[in-house]
């Protein structure tokens, strides 16, 4: 919303009457955050790697690139001293560098890009004393993720099987059909050695093969780990590149020359994240321990390197570690990343199972955690709602952290909306919890719209980042035009607990809708939000959740909802998790079409009236287009105020295009202001 100033005796009563616009015109005459202002300003930190002796630290910084035909993120590795008084950028080029990891001897850095002639992502060496990067693989397709050997003079890596040149001339003549879920592309080991041989090459060398998947979540997730004397590679694996491929994802070793593979854990459901002990005793892994479920809790396990019967350690607060990021140097200790409530934390795990004890303390957010080989130093990215992202360092005997980099010092000087963790009790009196941020320069006293914004997952959780991040939830933009935002956790968000996780099971839209409703009311009751100025968005989830709230209530004067599952029985047969929502509603649709109705937004839709916005990436296979067209569709049909749009090559998660993030920003605060009353004092 535009603010156009009229005569002094007419602004008055305006500016009394219309929050949105009295805290907008009160930054008229400074900086304030909008879409652009925060997508352009904000630089993501991340990529942590240490040096072998704690000296040094690598970290990648991506800036966004929207000036012409591009609209992208651009990431370059930067390297700083321990002592912060050394901090220099090691990559530059138009193409992206990730993915630092340092030499066991700290002379080179392997990292990957795309920057070679086939661009493919591949591994690249750059020697620290000097010189340009080395490209030392030239695979077909692109390398997923890799490690270097104990001894330096081995890279391991996994790569996907490329395209044949029967399928390349398939494809060029135009023959290029394909029959579902055959012919799959399967992820597999391979070694390069580091140094070249005296006709300048690099070996390569294939270790596994077959039909099974070796692949972790991204490519800073490494599903393999060398031993200590580097003769064994362990690694998980799983049936199929599918996205549900995870219910049998098994853990194996192959040797590292090469040879037979050797199953260490075949149970049912997910085994993965194998890590060796620095003394090559024993391997530790997260598994869901035989039960297979989406909503994903895991438990730390080891297991003697060499096989036998794996031994579970004591349970983590949360029960869902999220990254089991190494052992300490005696092999007494595993360190654990996990949720806790609004923040992520880092634990140490005693392999004797005793109790995990918290590394990390007070506010904020950690991630992108990573030690040294003597497990006694700690890089990371720290965030607090009204800090942003930077890269820390810390002993991990004594946490005491330092910062080391002043990435987005820009955007620390603009006037942020407060933010608070907050907690209520919902309709049944379970606990909830969530954030609350205020409008910038927010007068005590003085009600405001809100809006309710509805996290992913429904696995995900609000934690305490940055509200200036470039996301698809822009919360300062919404602060800055005088709007508070409440963002939950209702039941079934990580970082609460096993039986918090596990609450919502066959119950969207109604336990959590009163966990989200109950929330609204606290903001109301405390003074802060107008019941009759309250909005609603989402993504993902949190677009089933807003679809589904404004089939339930009139509350909400607008909605906006993005990539949101509306219905049920037809998502379950496009997504690409075919297994989710059975799993989450205890059967198939055609044994529970009353189930999959009840919870479906579609089968609910008669009646509404809420303004809807609706917002959907075109390439999304996570939850495609379709469902968001039967709901505007819908709404169209009954006169209900709507707009749709769509954003081509976008997949489910936006926040890797920077123009659409300043587009969808955008829509969402015109959508609002183009609907929410005039509230008063």
């Amino acid at each position: 919303m535009k603010l156009h100033i009229p005569v002094l005796s007419v602004l008055i009563v305006f500016l009394l009457t219309i929050s949105p616009m009295y805290m907008a015109a009160a930054q008229e005459n400074s900086a304030r955050w909008t879409p652009e202002v925060l997508v352009k300003g904000f630089n993501r930190v991340g990529g942590t790697a240490v040096s072998p002796d704690g000296s040094l630290a690598a970290y990648t910084v991506s800036v966004p690139l929207t000036e012409g035909e591009k609209s992208e993120y651009l990431a370059q590795i930067w390297m700083v001293s321990a002592d912060g008084k050394m901090n220099r950028q090691l990559t530059r080029g138009e193409k992206s560098s990730t993915n630092p990891s340092f030499s066991p001897d700290s002379r080179y850095l392997a990292l990957l890009s795309a920057r070679g002639a086939d661009g493919f992502a591949q591994i690249w060496l750059l020697n620290l004393n000097g010189g340009e990067a080395e490209q030392i693989t030239f695979g077909k397709s692109p390398v997923n993720s890799f490690a270097w050997s104990p001894d330096g003079r081995r890279i391991a890596f996994t790569m996907n099987d490329p395209e044949t040149d029967e399928e390349a001339k398939n494809r060029r003549e135009r023959r290029d059909w394909r029959v579902l879920d055959t012919n799959f592309k399967y992820s597999h080991l391979y070694t390069v050695t580091a140094e070249p041989d005296s006709r300048g090459s690099h070996a390569v060398k294939r270790l596994t093969s077959g039909a099974f998947h070796i692949s972790g979540s991204s490519a800073a997730d490494i599903p393999f780990d060398w031993s200590p004397d580097g003769k064994t590679i362990v690694f998980n694996h799983q049936a199929d590149p599918t996205q549900d491929g995870w219910w049998t994802c098994d853990i194996a070793s192959v040797p590292s020359d090469g040879g037979a593979v050797t199953q260490l854990v075949t149970w049912k459901g997910m085994d993965f994240a194998p890590r060796y002990s620095p003394d090559g005793k024993w391997i530790a892994f997260l598994s869901d321990g035989s039960i297979p479920r989406w909503m994903r809790y895991f438990e730390v396990f080891i297991i003697p390197s060499q096989g036998g019967e794996p031994r579970k350690l004591a349970a983590l607060p949360d029960a869902v570690p999220q990254q089991l990021i190494g052992w300490s140097v005696d092999s007494r200790d595993i360190f654990v990343l996990e949720a806790s409530h609004t923040s992520r934390r880092v634990f140490t795990h005693p392999v004797n199972g005793d109790t995990a004890q918290l590394i990390t303390s007070g506010p904020g957010e950690n991630t992108d955690v990573s030690l040294n080989k003597r497990g006694n130093v700690m890089a990371f990215v720290h965030q607090e709602t009204e800090k942003a992202p930077e890269l820390y360092i810390t002993g991990t005997t004594r946490f005491k952290p330092s910062r080391l980099t002043d990435v987005n010092a820009d955007l620390a000087r603009l006037p942020m909306g407060k933010t608070e963790v907050i907690a209520w009790k919902s309709k049944d009196g379970l606990a909830i919890e969530g954030l609350l941020t205020y409008p910038v320069n927010y007068v005590k006293g003085r009600r405001c719209p809100l809006v309710l914004n509805v996290h992913g997952g429904p696995m995900g959780f609000f934690s305490q980042i940055y509200t200036g991040a470039s996301t698809f939830y822009l919360i300062q933009p919404f602060a800055q035009e005088g709007y508070a935002v409440l963002q939950p956790n209702p039941r079934g968000s990580t970082g609460y607990g096993r039986d918090f996780l596990l609450a919502n099971y066959n119950d969207w839209g109604f336990g959590d809708y009163e966990d989200l409703m109950s929330g609204v009311d606290k903001v109301i009751e405390m003074g802060v939000a107008h019941p009759d100025s309250l909005c609603v968005i989402g993504w993902s989830y949190g677009g089933f959740m807003t679809s589904f709230i404004v089939t339930k209530t009139k509350r909400f004067k607008a909605a906006s909802e993005g990539a949101g599952v509306t219905n049920l029985m037809s998502f379950t047969g496009v997504t690409d998790i075919h297994t989710f929502l059975p799993d989450y509603f205890g059967g198939e649709f055609w044994d529970r079409l009353d189930t999959y109705m009840k919870h479906s937004a579609m089968f609910n839709i008669r009646g509404v009236t809420t303004p809807t916005q609706i917002l959907h990436g075109e390439q999304d296979r996570r939850v495609p287009l379709d469902q968001s067209l039967e709901l505007y569709n819908a709404l169209k049909r009954q006169g209900c105020p709507t707009e749709m749009v769509v954003y081509p090559r976008i997949p489910h998660n936006p926040s890797s295009d920077p123009k659409f993030l300043i587009d969808i920003g955008n829509r969402q605060i015109e959508w609002f202001n183009k609907y929410v009353r005039k509230v008063e004092k």
